[in-house]
Parts: structure tokens; sequence; C-alpha cells
């Protein structure tokens, strides 16, 4: 049996060989075979991506670095090289302050450089000193930044960077581009608070997450991150913008359900049909709520730095996240603050923060939803929407706005009303006398 096998297997390899001679196409399929074998498996750490283009067509400026490259995506581009040199130098600060060698901190990188390659998207180009160089060169950096942030008296008369109110500004914008970042956890692989000498003010030991919140509540004035920090859990955390991402979410869980109208009123429609609005006591922007005809948003500010973060993370989520909050609240906020007219509605009752006009503020909400993707199955506002929805179809509502808007707005035509009411009343009064005393 063993023979027969053997031969049987000769005469299959002889038919293949011939058929690899007779096939034209031989050298293409050969070839193809190879490349698909050299394909590297997906990694389930993938977290850093490059932006889709639908998304940068809305605005290429707010996913591209303009001063400073994290990272390895745009390493070495012309109008950053600039920057090279005083990262350099911060790593040097980072070297004395932590009094270790240049060997240990390389020796930390290359042990996780697999783990780190695979966080990208893309294969990366760059040889394995180089990719190890940039990384630990750029987390030092991201690593000085924050100290220098946190405690003021770190900072020299001769630093490039934070003696200059503009640069520092560009900085911080560059650190929370998606394409811009590092995985956290090398970050935290670097830092020790021991060695650097640091300690948080309130007596416990720092943690680079305290470092990073207390960036984004300065510099990208976002509130309310003391709670967030208890509630957040950090070790799931993939780099900046994701801890970014956490530092927004809901306050508290949804009963999410499908959507049942696809379009929502219009802030302006809605004041028709009778709707007060309210600015909410929450911090959170998720938290929108309409009980009894008021509607109450939490307070909106809109600051380039605010498209810059919004963007980000809606990238970030289009790429990774199941749960898509912020794509969902730039879609609800882009329906309800279709016009100017609606955007002065909410400027009206504190709702809408802004600098520049109406128009101009309009145009940046309808801006953000473009490449903004929901689903009608698990769309977080879709109760709200729909409750709206609801209100406005009710004529009643409608009706009566229209009475209180039109005919009560102010306390003449109140009496005005009356008087009419008033001598319409007397006259039918008259009229009915007059036919009975004739009868």
């Amino acid at each position: 049996m063993e023979s027969v096998g053997a031969e049987q297997g000769q005469i299959n390899r002889s038919n293949d060989a011939s058929f690899d001679i007779e096939n034209p196409h031989a050298p293409l399929i050969n070839s193809m075979e190879k490349e698909l074998e050299s394909l590297s498996p997906l990694s389930p750490g993938c977290s850093i991506y490059r932006v889709r283009e639908r998304l940068r067509d809305g605005n290429e400026k707010a996913y591209t670095p303009q001063v400073v490259s994290i990272g390895p995506f745009h390493h070495g581009k012309n109008n950053l090289k600039a920057m090279e040199e005083h990262k350099m130098r911060y790593l040097k600060d980072f070297i004395q302050r932590t009094k270790e060698s240049m060997g240990l901190y390389i020796n930390i990188v290359k042990e996780k450089e697999a783990r780190l390659r695979a966080c990208y998207a893309e294969t990366i180009p760059f040889s394995s000193d180089e990719f190890v160089k940039i990384i630990l060169v750029d987390a030092a950096f991201i690593i000085e930044v924050f100290l220098f942030s946190y405690f003021k008296e770190l900072e020299e008369k001769n630093d490039r960077i934070f003696i200059k109110p503009w640069m520092k500004g560009d900085i911080w914008r560059d650190i929370i581009l998606l394409e811009n970042q590092i995985p956290f956890f090398i970050l935290e692989d670097l830092f020790d608070p021991d060695k650097l000498m640091v300690q948080s003010p309130h007596g416990d030991r720092l943690s680079l997450v305290e470092l990073s919140c207390n960036v984004f509540k300065q510099e990208m004035h976002l509130k309310e991150t003391e709670d967030k920090l208890k509630k957040t859990c950090f070790s799931k955390v993939v780099h900046l913008v994701d801890l970014l991402r956490h530092l927004y979410l809901p306050s508290k869980e949804q009963n999410k359900r499908q959507l049942q109208i696809s379009t929502t009123p219009t802030v302006t429609e809605l004041h028709r049909a009778g709707i007060k609005f309210k600015v909410a006591s929450s911090k959170n922007i998720f938290d929108i709520q309409f009980n009894e005809g008021i509607l109450e948003i939490p307070k909106f500010v809109i600051r380039v730095k605010t498209e810059l973060q919004i963007r980000n993370i809606i990238a970030f989520e289009q790429c990774h996240c199941t749960e898509t909050y912020m794509n969902d609240y730039v879609v609800i906020m882009d329906r309800l603050a279709n016009t100017a007219k609606d955007v002065d509605l909410l400027s009206k009752y504190g709702i809408v923060d802004k600098r520049g006009d109406n128009s101009e503020a309009a145009t940046l909400i309808n801006r953000l939803s473009r490449g903004a993707m929901y689903s009608h199955e698990n769309f977080y506002f879709a109760s709200l929407s729909d409750d709206l929805n609801s209100y406005c179809r009710a004529s009643w509502h409608e009706w009566k706005a229209n009475l209180k808007q039109n005919y009560f707005n102010t306390p003449w035509a109140v009496i005005s009303f009356i008087a009419a009411v008033v001598l319409l009343l007397l006259t039918f009064t008259q009229t009915v006398s007059s036919v009975i005393s004739i009868s």
C-alpha cells in the first residue's frame, strides 16, 4: 500500500510540474501565493488608524499635525522637522531627571517593539532601531510636556515651548490627533513618579492618567474630570484620544431603542411647538433631557479645540468602537441647530457658548456631522428624538404656542386681547338683547 501511495504521489507531483510548465499564468499564480503567505496576521491590539477620507473632506487640518509629529505616521515630514531637536532636548531632560541610562529606556521599548507595531493599522516602514528611537523620543517628550504643564516650577526660561503660549497651544492641538498617537502602555512603562521625584499635591503617588487629565482640563476646557477619573477603567485606555473619549462618555446608562423617525425637529420648530429651553446643570454633553415640554441641553462650548477633539474622537469611534456616542451626539446637534436662527435661540438660553456670529456657529455644527455615521437600531438619542417628534405632532401644542408667542408675548398684547374679547362679548350681548326686544 505504501509503494502504491508513493507512486501515486510521484505521478501527482509530475502532473503538477507539467501543469506549471504548461500554464502560462504560473508566474503570476506563484507570485500571488507567496504574497498571501507573507501577509502578517491582523492584530487584536490595533488602535491607531489613518482617518478616513470622507471625514477629511470636512476639515483636513483637523487630523493633520501642524507643529510636532508623535509616532511613526507623520515622522520625517518637512514641516515638522523643526521640532525634532526640541524633542531630543526633552529626552535629555527626561533622562537627567530620572538619573537612568539611555540603554535602560531603549531596552524597555525594544522589548515591546512587536506589541507597539501591532497597535498601528498599517505596516510601519521604519527599521527596528529607527522605530524604537521614534517611540522613545516621542514618549519622553509627551511625559515632559505633561510634567511642565502640571508643575509650573519645572518650566525653564530658555524653554522654546512653554515661554511661548502660541507654541504651547499648537503642541496641545497636535497631541490629540488620532494619527499622532503612541500606545498609552509605553508611556506608563516609561513613567515612574518615584524616579521623576514628583508627587501629587494630594500627597499620593502621581499617575500618568492624572497628568493627562490635567492637560485636558486646562487646555481642552474639559470639566468634571475628577468624577470621570473615579469611574473609568484606565487599564483599557489605548492612547490619549481614547482617554479623551472616556472623559466625554455619558455619565449614566440609557435604554437604547430603534429610531422610529429619521428626522428630528429643529430648535426653531420646537420653539414654535411651545417647547421651552433650559441649559442643563450637568456638564456632560450627552445629558440632554426632555420632560413636560422642557428641553434641557448641557452647555456646548464652540471653539477650535472643541472641533479638533470631537472630530478625532469620531474618527477613532468609526475605526475602533462598537458604541459611537460622539457620532450620535453630532448627529442630534446638527438636527437641532441646523440654521443661524436655531443657534440664536440656543445662545439666548445660554446653551451655546460661541465666538463669532450665529451663522459661523451653525456652519461649524453642521460641518462636524459630515462623515458621521449612526445606526437606526442603536442610536443613543433615539428616545429623545422620538419624544420630540411626538410632541410636535400634537396640533394643540403648536396652536397654544402660536397663541402665546403672537398674542400674549407682551403685557400690552394680553390687555389688548382681553379688551377685544370683552368688546366681542358686549357686542354679542347687545345683539341678543336687541333681537329679544324686537321679538
